[in-house]
């Protein structure tokens, strides 16, 4: 007689599989998937939009493509023969492009897309000894799944060559045989990185998120932790106008206007309609932006970053008042200035503003909107709810991220456990209740998972906390005693300049400490965090492991290159790892140093 307490059980089983054979059948198949070798996790951080590089990095694997080509091939392959591999397992297109005119012949192609396809598939043949055939087979593209198969075969049981020149050459008829290569390398690079974890900040100074997701979606298995500067396009998405106002002012601060645009087919016209007529005579000088561009107006970007800037000021002030217990009241910049002689008083230091042209700012009520930035910032809240793409590029994120992720020993989350002196778990309140550690985790997984299902809502107040994850002390996405927005634009004085970090980065260093993060998210011993966020100035001799042993930091904030072009290691990252845990399954990335 079955018990009623495993009822539901036998029912899910019935459901997924015909007979109870076939149940002790999957069950034998998972036991045994246990006796193969791990496979390798990749981590990467802090992305920030440099869609170029993150391919490059997933393309090489950081660096163990090139470990896999040495233990396969050792000398039986020379450096030159080697490095003309590795460039078509990182690029097949752009290599086969290169040579367009020498192999534009099959007579002369054909022989070259056969060698390559047979080191490829000794590489193939080698890495699937560590996965089962289910997995293989679900990564082969079913287009070239019988000439795959066949040289699977051929690599593995020494074939004749014969069966599959005849495949390639009949592909070769129809220009496919240059796909097939292609598909090969991609193969390959699947088998070598069984997942991809990225570790926050898919977005901010560099050029096209929208680039970077679209490459991400394409890949077999990819997760997220996400970052700051993941929410505040996550809150954008959904019609947070303080976030629509900070996406803005970051995009044009660092001239990113594509990815707004093209990317996601967001309409800068009102925004340019504002700068045009109300700061027409500002020069603006202190909002140029960070880089130039061909074809742009820096003048009226500037503007554009002033007008969007007030208004995301503005509104700070506004939610400063609506959450009391956020303590973001030192951030009502705008209410301390001094408009007579354009100063502001900031811990009994009088400093005089860099810029004092205010003409949107009523001194008696200066966090009040005119009608035309309300009219500004509605068009471009429209614009944002209704962008099909982005709100599906921040589905992706949502659906398949979260605020940590344990990997065996190893726990990863974008910035910090926020941290008291004494190193107790600093508690936030949210929604009237006090959360700490993990439980703030949840708590706002909770919230951000449900802002999604519910779209975007009637009232936009209701998405202030993707403020509060973006730049509050107590976020676990920033960690930090504030976001000296103002400060950085309108004071001279570095020193206003400073943002504190929060004691847990300092911690990091002690190991006893790092157990017991470890323990607070579920892992009882010998835990390895991982983080990014905070830039690792590896050029000065900073060390990314911390000095317990036990925590990592990854982000090198994913430099632009200086180089026009790349050699097939040119930007390979090195793989890091604790010597005290076990971690060979885990590849670290943190974003290579320039190089020409």
């Amino acid at each position: 007689m079955t018990c009623p307490s495993h009822l539901p059980t036998l029912q899910l089983l019935a459901r997924l599989y015909p007979n109870s054979a076939a149940v002790l059948d999957a069950l034998a198949s998972l036991r045994a998937r246990l006796t193969l070798p791990r496979p390798l996790t990749h981590v990467i951080s802090d992305i920030h939009g440099e869609h170029a590089k993150l391919r490059h990095v997933i393309n090489n694997a950081s660096g163990e493509m090139q470990t896999l080509v040495e233990t396969v091939f050792g000398s039986a392959l020379s450096p030159p023969e080697k490095n003309d591999l590795l460039a078509y397992l990182y690029y097949p297109v752009e290599k086969m492009d290169a040579a367009r005119t020498a192999l534009a012949s099959p007579e002369k192609r054909l022989p070259l897309v056969k060698k390559i396809l047979r080191q490829q598939f000794r590489l193939i043949s080698h890495l699937a000894r560590q996965h089962t055939h289910d997995h293989l087979a679900s990564l082969i593209p079913a287009e070239h799944e019988t000439l795959f198969l066949a040289l699977l075969d051929e690599a593995t049981f020494d074939r004749s060559p014969a069966y599959v020149d005849a495949m390639i050459d009949a592909l070769s008829d129809y220009t496919r045989d240059v796909h097939a290569l292609h598909m090969a390398s991609r193969l390959v690079r699947n088998l070598a990185i069984a997942e991809i974890i990225v570790a926050g900040d898919l977005a901010d100074r560099g050029d096209r998120v929208d680039r970077v997701i679209h490459f991400l979606k394409s890949q077999p298995r990819v997760e997220f932790t996400w970052g700051n500067h993941d929410v505040t396009w996550m809150g954008a998405c959904l019609g947070s106008p303080i976030l629509i106002a900070t996406v803005l002012r970051v995009s044009l601060r660092y001239l990113r206007l594509w990815q707004l645009e093209e990317g996601y087919g967001i309409i800068l016209s009102p925004l340019r309609n504002l700068a045009t007529t109300v700061y027409a005579d500002d020069p603006a000088e202190i909002f140029q932006p960070k880089r130039t561009g061909s074809f742009v107006d820096s003048d009226l970007i500037a503007r554009m970053q002033k007008a969007i800037t007030i208004i995301e000021l503005k509104l700070l002030g506004q939610l400063a008042d609506r959450h009391p217990e956020w303590d973001f009241q030192d951030r009502r910049s705008l209410r301390a200035i001094n408009y007579e002689d354009q100063t502001i008083t900031l811990d009994g230091k009088t400093h005089l503003l860099r810029d004092g042209y205010f003409p949107t700012i009523d001194p008696t009520d200066p966090e009040a909107l005119t009608v035309e930035e309300q009219q500004c910032l509605d068009r471009l809240r429209h614009s944002f709810i209704t962008s099909k793409r982005l709100w599906r590029h921040m589905l992706f994120l949502v659906q398949q991220g979260n605020l940590s992720l344990r990997r065996d020993h190893v726990l990863i989350f974008h910035a910090c456990v926020p941290t008291c002196a004494d190193g107790s778990f600093e508690s936030a309140t949210l929604d009237g209740e006090k959360h700490s550690g993990s439980a703030l985790f949840a708590a706002l997984e909770g919230k951000i998972q449900t802002a999604f299902r519910q779209a975007a809502p009637e009232n936009p107040h209701e998405l202030d906390f993707f403020y509060w994850m973006w730049a509050s002390s107590r976020s676990p996405l920033f960690g930090k005693d504030r976001m000296a927005t103002f400060e950085r634009y309108f004071l001279e004085d570095k020193s206003t300049h400073q943002e504190t970090k929060d004691p847990y980065f300092d911690y990091l260093h002690d190991k006893d400490f790092c157990q017991r993060v470890g323990y607070e998210f579920g892992i009882e011993k010998d835990a390895l965090i991982v983080n990014g966020h905070v830039p690792v100035k590896i050029e000065s001799g900073e060390d990314p492991v911390k000095k317990g042993g036990n925590a990592v930091t990854i982000d090198g904030a994913f430099p632009k290159p200086t180089a026009t072009t790349a050699t097939p290691s040119s930007f390979a990252p090195a793989a890091l790892s604790s010597p005290s845990t076990p971690t060979s399954n885990l590849f670290l990335t943190s974003s290579p140093p320039n190089r020409t």
